[in-house]
């Protein structure tokens, strides 16, 4: 006899795998750690199966929850599917996102997640860009909001989080050791490229540069290879790469911070929906943020 699977639980299941935890996951739901972890028990009773290994620290899928989650993701998918379609049949439309390339791939796939569950018939187009530039293609009613890394915040956008800027090498590299500094970075449009020469003449250093790109494939190849340094969100720092610390001897960098802007004049009626699920998202992540 077939068996239904509680969504809810499949849900719980799916938070937890994206979030890394059950507190984190928690924090998505709006449920207790221990209401979660709950949920995640009766879902493994009904299969029979354990869905995470619990020795580790950080938890880990075992290979049932491997096998299950692509199947779990597309139930979500459909049912979130069907009720945006039959509680909001007439919201069809478009919004447009602007964000910093280097902070697309580490902060933005499960908010575009989210937001094309919740609305699947609205297009959202993502223009990457510099701050700078997005910043002005929003004035300039070209894009429908912003995120921005911004060396300040202020009382026009949403603060988001606020997030160390640290210095990247290569694993074992020896760049940083030399002098001339060997440094890459983003063009002079880049904020942090400000805040590293800033930083580097008033400690008295000397440096040159190896490379100035917005191509992140580019700049990140010059640190792989040991060439040069870069200044990095603490967030975004590539698996293949290695944070530099104080004992670098190499001078600290300023925090920045990733703020939300909204376009000025009447935009988008679903620039507030998309903003809404972007500012809950960085909340459930990064709590010390909300």
């Amino acid at each position: 006899m077939p068996r239904d699977i509680d969504l809810g639980l499949v849900r719980a299941f799916v938070t937890v795998a994206e979030a890394g935890g059950m507190t984190a996951a928690g924090r998505h739901l709006n449920l207790t750690q221990a209401a979660v972890s709950q949920q995640i028990k009766r879902l493994e009773e009904h299969f029979g199966v354990e869905l995470f290994d619990r020795r580790q620290r950080q938890l880990r899928l075992t290979a049932h929850g491997e096998r299950l989650l692509g199947h779990a993701e597309r139930m979500l998918s459909l049912n979130d599917e069907a009720w945006s379609l039959m509680t909001t049949p007439d919201a069809e439309g478009a919004v447009r996102l602007g964000v910093p390339s280097d902070i697309v791939s580490p902060f933005l796939p499960p908010i575009l997640k989210s937001f094309a569950r919740s609305w699947p018939r609205i297009e959202l187009t993502m223009v990457t860009g510099t701050t700078a530039g997005l910043k002005a293609k929003l004035e300039h009613g070209e894009i429908d909001l912003t995120l921005t890394t911004e060396a300040a915040t202020g009382p026009t956008c949403e603060l988001l989080l606020a997030e160390p800027l640290v210095w990247v090498g290569a694993p074992g590299g020896e760049a940083y050791r030399q002098s001339p500094l060997p440094v890459s970075c983003g063009d002079d449009s880049c904020a942090f490229r400000s805040a590293m020469i800033k930083a580097l003449r008033e400690n008295g250093f000397q440096w040159r540069m190896i490379c100035s790109t917005d191509d992140m494939a580019a700049l990140g190849a010059t640190i792989e290879a040991d060439l040069a340094v870069a200044p990095f969100l603490s967030q975004t720092v590539p698996p293949e790469l290695e944070i530099l610390g104080p004992d670098s001897g190499l001078p600290p960098l300023p925090p920045f911070f990733i703020n939300l802007y909204r376009a000025p004049r009447a935009a988008c009626p679903f620039a507030d929906e998309l903003a809404r699920h972007i500012g809950k998202n960085f909340a459930a992540r990064y709590p010390m943020a909300a």
